[in-house]
């Protein structure tokens, strides 16, 4: 099922453009990228190198890093699946390639009350734990990696 953005937040998504380029100013957030975003969804790539599923993979079953498994169940055998978040079986028919970028870049775009990190978003959040401080969690190449394995879940 498709979640809508508000209609309400129309003026947030015209912002989305500005904001990682008024970012790329600052020190701490120098590496994102620009990314322009188009209804509720990211349809353009964060880089020019495709994501690798098999890297993709890894990385969200890295509990350093896309730790994907502790809130969802995947189609694959892990020592642990949570069940916090949906199940991600089938996710890549659910959802186009730009809709599950922007999930992994800013979910609380789609959902404010989400648990869901903002993988790729260093401003205006909370608890962010030390070592991530002023930094996304997912470089953009690694976002692409998640999204191209994500993509294979159909």
């Amino acid at each position: 099922m498709r979640e809508p953005v508000p209609a309400s937040s129309a003026w947030r998504r015209a912002l989305l453009v500005l904001v990682p380029v008024a970012l790329a100013g600052t020190t701490h957030a120098a590496s994102l990228v620009p990314y322009e975003l188009a209804e509720d969804a990211i349809p353009r790539p964060l880089t020019a190198r495709p994501g690798d599923p098999q890297r993709g993979r890894a990385i969200a079953l890295d509990r350093s890093k896309g730790n994907c498994v502790t809130c969802h169940e995947l189609p694959l055998r892990a020592d642990f699946q949570g069940n916090l978040g949906p199940p991600l079986a089938g996710v890549g028919d659910r959802y186009s390639a730009g809709q599950l970028r922007l999930r992994l870049v800013d979910g609380k775009r789609i959902n404010p009350e989400s648990n869901m990190p903002s993988y790729y978003k260093v401003e205006g959040l909370r608890d962010v734990r030390r070592e991530f401080a002023g930094k996304p969690i997912l470089e953009a190449q690694e976002v692409e990696d998640v999204l191209a394995f994500l993509m294979t879940l159909k």
